[in-house]
């Protein structure tokens, strides 16, 4: 059985080549595709996903958010680092 990956905020993270976040034209929503898998990701989860570039850290994601709705970093820290999680945990994400 492979380790699990956990996630901390000085790690980069990015899409694979088989993962695409995009809008659906179709579905008039934001849609995680990969082989036989469609995710429709919550308003938090684009939120996040829109900023994950594959160049910016989680905590610079985290800083990002925590400015942009005026919350307090340490509770954006925790949504963002689980949800991140959940991906990586799924394959839809790595580092």
């Amino acid at each position: 059985m492979a380790e699990r990956l956990l996630i901390t905020e000085d790690m980069v993270l990015g899409f694979p080549r088989h993962v695409t976040f995009r809008h659906d034209a179709v579905r008039d929503r934001w849609v995680i595709l990969a082989p036989e898998r469609l995710l429709l990701p919550d308003d938090t989860a684009i939120e996040i996903l829109q900023r994950l570039d594959g160049m910016r850290s989680v905590a610079q994601i985290v800083d990002i958010l925590a400015v942009e709705f005026n919350a307090p970093r340490a509770d954006i820290a925790i949504d963002v680092t689980q949800m991140l999680q959940d991906l990586v945990d799924k394959g839809m994400v790595l580092p």
